[in-house]
């Protein structure tokens, strides 16, 4: 399972491979639909002792004939070491392929936006030898999908929309259309996106949503972080009837006692103290509190 808002955002890329073409020619970069895009290691490490990794590799063929390479990196915050190790993946593509390379970023800052487009020049100020000029998709390039049906059409797109907008009022009306979309998929599909997404945001306010969205909208779909959230639900549901007992039978529920029963995170010690809380007649006998 993805684990982080760096790896998700440019997995999506690879989740589908037609998503860079959409992307580049809302830059005015105009490319044919493929006919071929895999994905290609991503490993630049010489024969000397430095390795060097990029993100995401697609090498795509187009129905043309035409080849060239897809470079992905997802860039969390400004590095000013960043530029130099972008010019070695593209040079060294160049070099090792003789095709054409194109470096694509995303990012959820607009600060970071703005610097990783450049340009960024290599060399003596009066005559760069390189410059960079990477393609950024980042919380300002992507208009808002809100209709569900759009966003049924393009899934990776409306994925990316949700990731890069991250702290945008309009990314929970993304989400929404998303969430509505997925319901239609099947569930490799639907299950492969809500995990996506779950890692682009992380733990935000819209990630927070999301997960809401998955336990609700999304339940019936089976993935590693659904069935953490159908767990969760259970424990947070045992805990609600642990105290809704507790309070109808007459108990004192302290503050000390509520806090021990909402932070318990075992289901099954949960369901034993609901158990023991429909017949005792003192608190000790559905746990020993602390100091007891």
């Amino acid at each position: 399972m993805v684990t982080a808002p760096h790896e998700a955002l440019h997995r999506v890329f690879l989740q589908d491979k037609t998503l860079y073409a959409r992307v580049l020619r809302l830059f005015g970069v105009e490319v044919g639909e493929p006919s071929v895009a895999t994905e290609e290691n991503t490993d630049l490490t010489e024969t000397r002792p430095l390795e060097r990794r990029l993100d995401g590799l697609l090498r795509v063929k187009d129905p043309g004939g035409g080849e060239y390479l897809i470079a992905l990196e997802s860039q969390i915050r400004v590095d000013p070491l960043k530029p130099a190790a972008w010019a070695y993946y593209v040079a060294h593509l160049m070099n090792k392929h003789s095709l054409p390379v194109l470096l694509l970023i995303t990012t959820q800052s607009r600060r970071v936006a703005r610097w990783a487009a450049g340009p960024h020049h290599h060399g003596l100020a009066d005559w760069p030898a390189l410059t960079m000029r990477p393609l950024v998709v980042g919380p300002d390039t992507l208009d808002p999908i809100t209709d569900p049906d759009a966003a049924g059409k393009d899934l990776a797109l409306t994925a990316l929309t949700v990731m890069t907008q991250v702290t945008s009022p309009t990314v929970f009306a993304t989400m929404k259309a998303l969430s509505t979309a997925l319901s239609g998929q099947t569930e490799s599909i639907a299950g492969a996106y809500l995990d996506l997404v779950a890692a682009g945001l992380a733990n935000t306010e819209a990630g927070t949503k999301w997960r809401d969205l998955m336990a609700t909208d999304l339940s019936f779909f089976t993935s590693p972080l659904s069935e953490e959230l159908r767990e969760e639900g259970q424990v947070k549901e045992a805990a609600g009837s642990v105290l809704r007992v507790l309070g109808l039978r007459g108990f004192d529920v302290s503050d000390e006692v509520r806090d021990r029963v909402e932070e318990c995170q075992n289901l099954a010690t949960l369901h034993d103290w609901l158990d023991k809380a429909v017949t005792a007649t003192t608190l000790a006998d559905v746990f020993v509190l602390p100091g007891e």
